[in-house]
């Protein structure tokens, strides 16, 4: 590893400590308006997109991938209909898990 490599890395360490360390030290003396709260909580679901859907839609990482032998895009599928259906965390993830490997044996 390359003296630039580490000096990155460390950089991220101290920003991320000291980003959520401030938060943890005067967050409960901080208050944000109801706004703000609200917006805050869609941050996780919209990461969590951000971070699935080029994966269903995309497997390769380049190229759309929209056909039946897709296995991630109904795994994905599957799992987000069982979230809005039973919104229960182990369920969505066996049910998502079981419909790809399914699909995967399927049409693999």
């Amino acid at each position: 590893m390359s003296n630039a490599e580490i000096v990155l890395i460390v950089g991220m360490l101290l920003i991320t400590f000291t980003i959520r360390y401030g938060l943890f030290a005067v967050g409960h003396r901080v208050r944000f308006s109801p706004l703000l709260s609200r917006a805050l909580s869609y941050v996780p679901v919209a990461v969590l997109t951000a971070i699935v859907a080029p994966a269903m839609f995309m497997p390769d990482g380049q190229h759309w991938h929209l056909a039946l032998d897709n296995a991630y895009l109904f795994g994905g599928l599957a799992a987000i209909a069982i979230a809005a259906a039973w919104r229960n965390l182990l369920a969505t993830i066996a049910g998502g898990m079981l419909v790809f490997v399914l699909w995967r044996w399927l049409f693999g």
